[in-house]
């Protein structure tokens, strides 16, 4: 049976695959399953809700809240807000838990249903399984005074905005020049606001989210707009969030990307010269480019792989106490500010390299190569025989003959019945021949 939860929360086809009822269904059990572990410790509990601008969010936002006002939870709402906002106002307001209504980068029709726990941390496997569990059972229902009560907070995005300026501590963008994609999402409404108390000469775009345009055209998976725009207007820095601005990709003066790596690159050298990079280490996933932790080594800087999933990242940082990790998809967490990726925060604090360095952007990049990565997803296997003997020996044959100049990653999917192969080489030819070789193997010896 296919699990519930995904790597990032439940998400769906809104009205098809999440539905009102099971919103509801879920914001229940989760209280359930939260109080009888004793995160409500004996008080009445209380929950922070936000959401992206997606229109499905309006009806989704309803049955959270009816969900968990039904089981006793008072509740404030946010509105539309980004996720590390809605995170950080679950620890700042000392709220017993947090549910953010978003399906991040993905298309309007979509959308998800991510919890926190007290602290604004994500739930854990085990406590969402405990959840899914839950689903649908009779309960007792309180009556009469027992019931959650609902109220707005109004100041939340001023507090959120406020601590993000505070987390820079004295450093600002003084000179330097952003184009923000705020992809119609939930940063459209504090992105702004935020670059420009911080001293930035900021020009925002898609920036006028109307229920609809969430992501189309725009954003972190849309990035033709923004490599315009920074050379129309002759900018320093290119910012792209996505729809619930947890993550941010980057342009630099030319138009050209600089990925998630590349960002973590520069932050991880930042914070080591501040002393602040905690055990000399930074986390990324195994599919980090082979440039990155290229780069690290020559920098003398350890690098700390997990599992895909920007969860993964913050388990290993939590466990061991790291203060940096990311993904290449633009999730970058800071743990000292942070307890989630956060796509203004980071965006921040690589304007703020900018300005204190004095270099450009394509400057501080270039502290990596990125090596061209190729990824082939192979269909309709049986996943689980990954590690077959023939292809464990084509894995060693291809690797053995990239030497220092690639590397192969094989993996089954999370979600769906297929291996992703990917491949790094020294140029985008090579990495194709030997993904496509890999493919085949797989396919015929698992197919």
């Amino acid at each position: 049976m296919t699990r519930l939860f995904g790597t990032d929360g439940v998400r769906g086809l809104a009205n098809r695959d999440l539905t009102a009822e099971l919103a509801v269904d879920l914001s229940v059990a989760a209280a359930h399953v939260l109080g009888e572990t004793g995160a409500f410790e004996g008080h009445r509990p209380v929950a922070v809700v936000g959401r992206d601008p997606r229109a499905s969010g309006e009806f989704l936002e309803a049955a959270v809240v009816a969900g968990l006002a039904s089981a006793g939870v008072d509740v404030r709402r946010v509105g539309v807000l980004p996720t590390p906002g809605v995170a950080y106002l679950t620890a700042a307001r000392s709220a017993d838990l947090g549910v953010m209504l978003s399906a991040s980068h993905n298309a309007m029709p979509d959308n998800g249903i991510k919890f926190f726990a007290r602290g604004g941390h994500k739930l854990g496997d085990a406590i969402e399984d405990a959840v899914e569990s839950r689903l649908g059972e009779p309960w007792d229902r309180p009556t009469g005074s027992g019931v959650g009560r609902v109220t707005d907070d109004a100041e939340g995005a001023h507090a959120y905005t406020e601590h993000l300026l505070s987390t820079l501590a004295g450093q600002n963008l003084d000179g330097v020049r952003v184009v923000v994609d705020c992809a119609n999402g939930a940063a459209s409404s504090v992105a702004a606001d935020a670059f420009a108390r911080a001293a930035a000469d900021v020009i925002t775009i898609h920036d006028a989210p109307d229920g609809l345009n969430i992501n189309e055209a725009c954003g972190s998976t849309h990035l033709r707009s923004l490599q315009a725009a920074v050379v129309e207007h002759g900018a320093d820095l290119g910012v792209a969030l996505d729809g619930d601005a947890d993550r941010c990709l980057a342009v630099d003066a030319s138009g050209s990307l600089v990925d998630g790596d590349q960002i973590l690159a520069i932050l991880t050298l930042a914070m080591r010269d501040a002393g602040r990079l905690a055990h000399n280490s930074v986390v990324s996933t195994v599919m980090s480019n082979l440039g990155f932790r290229q780069a690290m080594q020559r920098e003398g800087v350890a690098v700390v792989a997990t599992a895909v999933g920007d969860r993964y990242v913050l388990e290993a940082m939590r466990s061991f106490g790291y203060t940096l990790g990311g993904e290449q998809s633009g999730h970058l967490i800071m743990s000292e500010h942070a307890t989630t990726g956060d796509g203004l925060l980071t965006a921040l604090h690589l304007g703020a390299e900018l300005a204190t360095s004095g270099r450009t952007l394509a400057d501080l990049a270039s502290v990596m190569q990125r090596f061209p990565q190729v990824l082939v997803n192979v269909p309709d296997v049986d996943k689980m025989r990954v590690d077959a003997p023939a292809i464990a020996a084509a894995v060693a044959e291809e690797e053995r003959a990239l030497g220092d100049d690639g590397r192969v990653l094989l993996r089954p999917s999370g979600t769906e019945p297929l291996v992703r192969v990917m491949v790094e080489a020294d140029s985008a030819e090579r990495a194709q021949e030997v993904a496509d070789r890999l493919a085949t193997v797989v396919r015929k010896t698992i197919g």
